[in-house]
């Protein structure tokens, strides 16, 4: 459960900044892809950002989900000495 949460938590501040550069202007926002109204448009620019944030999310559910079946203290075999 604490893996969920904390993976919920980065990908909410990841999305947040990703729509910050998807929204805001910059450098290299590069030529207007499709133009969605008179004064906005998705450049190439917003691509790259897209790409970077979709494999980000992929990335925390991989370190999100557990791998097996975690073993408690009760199912461990003896220790022998």
């Amino acid at each position: 459960m604490f893996r969920w949460i904390c993976a919920a938590g980065v990908g909410a501040v990841l999305s947040g900044f990703a729509f910050l550069l998807v929204t805001g202007r910059y450098i290299n926002d590069g030529p207007v892809l499709v133009q969605l109204s008179a004064t906005h448009g998705l450049h190439l620019g917003d691509l790259f950002i897209c790409a970077g944030w979709a494999v980000a999310m992929l990335l925390l559910l991989v370190l999100a989900v557990p791998r097996g079946r975690l073993v408690s203290r009760g199912d461990r075999p003896p220790l022998s000495r």
